[in-house]
């Protein structure tokens, strides 16, 4: 039951092609033994593979407006990173935070995590749902002329209908926070909250007679990108997928560990290259489009390979 018409907006090109072959050997209809169900886990990052991350990244957009509030109650924060760079409007600041995170220098990335956890120290769990599922559902991108909600890819999106009605369990892996991304996934992707792993902070539960609390506390638990991609797919699944789905840097790792000597394995790495209906960057992703040219990765190419990209 390969049903590859669920693939409407990809072109009949070699990445769709790979994928139905890859799904067709998974079940069994080339003649081969299939894949048993449980052990079809495929998994895909978020930020730039289910839905757009430029300007900047959707979760970015929804801290910095909470900095930006917090540097008004507290001028003194000003001057200090990230709410210096938030009250001067200094995007680029933000910008060059991941160029500098693979090149080895993690200094800004320590600072906006810093400025992370503060923002949201004491608030409940709750809470913090509520203001992420109303920010992503009630936000209009910067420039696409659509809620932060609309954002997510058609293509990747049918994918996931593809590989769920071929028995596929399907996960998000993201650097972003999985408590920010689990509001919507489903609504989104099909993809139900115990399914979203990302990053996250530590949290405390206090007791007070009735239901309790449990509120998010200023320390990271662990930041879900390269190397602790595989860590935190294997502890969530206990299983090495055989589908991975990235675009960056941050995925390779991932990819890498989807690989299988005796089972149909796919890596799947999302080429931003259409600057008519979405942006053309390859900046953060150096590294995969190497790893896929050296391991023959599949490469989806957003201009020629999808007929729609929203």
């Amino acid at each position: 039951m390969a049903e590859e018409q669920l693939l409407t907006s990809w072109r009949d090109a070699p990445a769709k092609q790979a994928i139905v072959a890859f799904v067709r050997r998974v079940v069994g209809e080339d003649g081969t033994a299939a894949v048993p169900v449980e052990d079809r886990v495929a998994v895909f990052d978020n930020d730039g593979t289910l839905w757009c991350e430029k300007p900047m990244p959707i979760q970015l957009d929804f801290v910095i407006r909470r900095l930006a509030e917090m540097a008004a109650a507290t001028p003194e924060l000003r001057d200090q990173q990230p709410w210096k760079a938030v009250s001067a409007n200094d995007l680029a600041w933000f910008g060059t935070l991941m160029t500098d995170h693979y090149a080895g220098d993690d200094t800004r990335v320590r600072e906006l995590l810093r400025g992370i956890l503060a923002a949201y120290d004491g608030i409940s769990v709750e809470e913090f749902e509520q203001r992420s599922n109303s920010f992503i559902r009630g936000t209009r991108h910067p420039s696409l002329g659509r809620s932060y909600v609309e954002c997510a890819y058609a293509p990747m999106v049918e994918l996931l209908d593809y590989l769920g009605a071929n028995g596929f369990t399907t996960y998000i892996v993201s650097g972003g926070g999985r408590d920010f991304m689990r509001p919507i996934s489903r609504d989104m992707y099909g993809i139900p909250r115990e399914r979203v792993i990302g990053s996250s902070s530590t949290f405390t539960y206090t007791s007070d007679g009735h239901h309790g609390t449990i509120t998010h506390q200023p320390a990271a638990d662990y930041v879900d990108d390269g190397p602790e991609k595989p860590v935190r797919i294997w502890n969530r699944t206990g299983r090495r997928p055989i589908l991975a789905g990235g675009n960056s840097n941050g995925d390779v790792a991932m990819l890498e560990f989807t690989q299988h000597p005796d089972t149909p394995t796919l890596r799947l790495l999302v080429l931003h290259d259409d600057a008519d209906r979405e942006f053309a960057y390859t900046s953060g992703a150096e590294q995969a489009l190497v790893r896929a040219d050296k391991d023959d990765w599949t490469v989806a190419s957003m201009k020629d390979d999808w007929t729609t990209v929203f």
